[in-house]
């Protein structure tokens, strides 16, 4: 029988109506799934709004699981989060990521709420308790970060500012999450901190993905990925073994809930929680 541990997933906004379907038919498989809700990212200085916008909007409409979108700050100016906050909650969303985001290229200026802890208090002083309020958490530090327990005393700030629980970058050592959840604790956190998984799918990509964000990819894991070459099959299965055992070794260590970067396809992750008996 499937084990109960709360699952969600995170798409990106398509910029053609013909990867808007092929996302809605992803969609359509994961609900399946049964996750706690579908998150949907948005762009730098809110690069992405209507593309985000609209895809928030049809897959609320698609099927009765809640939608979070995400909501980046810097570039932005209070009028226009607070449209963006107003539209979501008469639509009955009640689940937010709050992001500092990143600066869209050539922008100067960090607009009025420059962090992510200063939004997640706009978002509080504009809606109260209405949303459920999601941070990210950096196990392995923000990439721009000074030292490791300034991060700490960042991410701390956001907690402090009111948000509810924290969804992790991606990683691939559970030792940095284990230790970063040990370390917020002593500090007096409580809110849950769940993991971010991202499936081991294309080695080019994920080595794009983890040089962009900070994460690290352990040596012994690039190490085999460029010894499979183009060898897809290989790094498929390669790929689900590690994330398979990452995921149960965090839900063995009291991971509450797994978070799922599905790069807008469905069969990786699905296969995912096939094999750690979540589907």
């Amino acid at each position: 029988m499937p084990r109960q541990i709360p699952i969600s997933f995170e798409f990106f906004p398509t910029k053609t109506e013909e990867g808007t379907q092929k996302l809605l038919q992803v969609h359509q498989r994961l609900a399946i799934l049964n996750p706690a809700y579908f998150s949907v990212t948005y762009g730098a200085g809110g690069s992405t709004r209507e593309r985000t916008l609209s895809i928030v909007d049809q897959i609320q409409q698609a099927a009765p699981i809640a939608v979070a979108p995400h909501l980046s700050c810097i570039g932005d100016n209070k009028s226009e989060i607070a449209e963006l906050l107003h539209r979501y909650k008469n639509q009955g969303i009640k689940h937010l990521v709050a992001l500092r985001g990143d600066l869209p290229s050539g922008q100067m200026g960090l607009g009025e709420l420059p962090y992510a802890r200063d939004l997640v208090e706009f978002v509080r002083q504009e809606t109260g308790d209405h949303f459920h309020i999601e941070v990210a958490a950096y196990p392995e530090m923000h990439p721009q970060s000074y030292d490791f327990d300034s991060d700490v005393k960042n991410f701390i700030a956001k907690v402090n500012a009111g948000a509810n629980s924290a969804i992790t970058q991606f990683f691939f050592n559970a030792d940095a999450y284990f230790y970063f959840v040990e370390k917020v604790r002593k500090a007096g956190v409580t809110i849950p901190i769940v993991p971010g998984i991202m499936p081991i799918t294309n080695a080019s990509n994920l080595i794009r993905f983890a040089d962009g964000c900070g994460a690290d990819i352990p040596r012994w894991i690039r190490k085999q990925l460029a010894a499979y070459g183009d060898d897809t099959a290989s790094i498929k299965a390669f790929g689900e073994e590690v994330v398979t055992k990452l995921c149960q070794t965090l839900l063995q260590g009291g991971a509450p809930s797994l978070h799922f970067y599905t790069m807008n396809q469905a069969e990786p992750t699905t296969r995912l929680c096939q094999l750690l008996d979540l589907a």
